[in-house]
């Protein structure tokens, strides 16, 4: 399916930079117009490791104008071998500072953000907010989850890519489609694998230059998706396989979803404490962050431990979930309304974050 340009074009193009993408602007899909919507794109890319590292070279050699880079980790020589933004004298340097200055030698017009910090369901709405698109290369099961949450609430698509020894996958996710059905992480891939039953690329290993394929691909999908031109991966998945050489299409279709669960405002919500004294609130984010602070006769139940057993969860009278920001909580009303159809459930908008920015520093209810 063909969607309409992502991007607004930019006024104009530098000299330079006209020189630069000079074939590019030959491709008459892409031609000066496309080339301008490149320049007025945000994107922003999570990782910048064996996905991440060809994924920003060829985001900037396209001509995306501001790319945001995303990552808190050092260079490790273990790294090299698939990590093409990186050299041996680079090693111990922030991956976010080098791939910077690979960027800015190879397109000089780029503007970069670096965020040298890791992306977790507290913060990763506030990281991708300013983005036209995301770019997904990270490596851990936490990190892909919650940026496929916060991408789903943000609207934005999410270019997704994921590789291990010799295999790979690509497709693109986007709750908010400007036509056609959503399709989210969470449609393919409803839950995050049980610890310890898909081994990582540490362990099982990954081939270098199947990592740059990916990464090629996922630009390609950007680009597609910025200028409104071919058939973006929505709603398909490319499934390849190194070393047989084969590449193989699956289609997705997204399950029946149910109605979304009604939300309270904060101000509701303590009309509704003052009013119904039972009332139960689940606090769904992990013990550490309930002790530090929480609403005031909260219960913790981790996401985790909810999606273990949604069931075995008490769902008597009114049921009030929130977390940090929102992403846990929609995830476990999801699981408490398939376990408890009848039940009154609902969700507080804005999680406690906007509790907290609501009445803590007045000490209210």
């Amino acid at each position: 399916m063909a969607f309409p340009p992502l991007v607004a074009p930019a006024a104009s193009l530098s000299d330079a930079e006209r020189v630069r993408t000079a074939r590019q602007l030959r491709l008459t899909e892409i031609g000066e117009l496309g080339q301008l919507r490149l320049a007025a794109a945000r994107v922003g890319v999570l990782g910048a490791g064996g996905i991440g590292s060809p994924v920003l070279l060829y985001l900037a050699s396209t001509g995306v104008g501001t790319i945001g880079i995303i990552d808190d980790d050092d260079v490790e020589r273990s790294n090299l071998q698939r990590q093409i933004a990186f050299g041996t004298a680079d090693v111990g340097r922030p991956k976010t500072t080098v791939a910077a200055e690979r960027i800015r030698a190879l397109a000089p017009d780029v503007r970069i953000v670096e965020h040298r910090a890791r992306l977790t369901d507290a913060n990763a709405q506030e990281l991708l907010g300013g983005y036209d698109l995301i770019i997904d290369g990270s490596d851990s099961f936490d990190t892909r989850y919650a940026v496929a949450d916060a991408c789903d609430v943000l609207g934005i698509p999410l270019v997704w890519g994921s590789v291990l020894r010799f295999d790979a996958q690509v497709s693109v996710f986007w709750s908010r489609p400007s036509s056609g059905s959503p399709m989210r992480l969470r449609d393919v891939f409803p839950e995050p694998p049980a610890a310890g039953t898909v081994p990582s690329c540490a362990d099982a290993g990954v081939l270098g230059s199947l990592c740059g394929q990916v990464g090629s691909m996922l630009v390609t999908e950007a680009v597609k998706l910025i200028c409104g031109i071919g058939e973006p991966l929505v709603g398909r998945m490319l499934v390849l396989d190194a070393l047989s050489g084969r590449t193989r299409e699956i289609p997705l279709a997204a399950p029946s979803r149910p109605a979304a669960l009604p939300r309270v405002s904060p101000e509701e919500l303590a009309e509704l404490i003052a009013e119904e004294p039972t009332i139960t609130l689940l606090d769904v984010r992990e013990p550490d962050e309930f002790a530090a602070g929480s609403i005031p006769g909260a219960r913790s139940v981790p996401l985790r431990t909810l999606l273990a057993d949604p069931a075995a969860v008490d769902v008597t009278g009114t049921i009030v979930v929130f977390c940090q920001q929102g992403p846990r909580a929609r995830a476990a009303g999801r699981a408490l309304a398939a376990a408890h159809p009848d039940a009154d459930l609902r969700l507080l908008a804005g999680s406690y974050a906007a509790w907290s920015a609501a009445f803590e520093p007045s000490g209210t209810l």
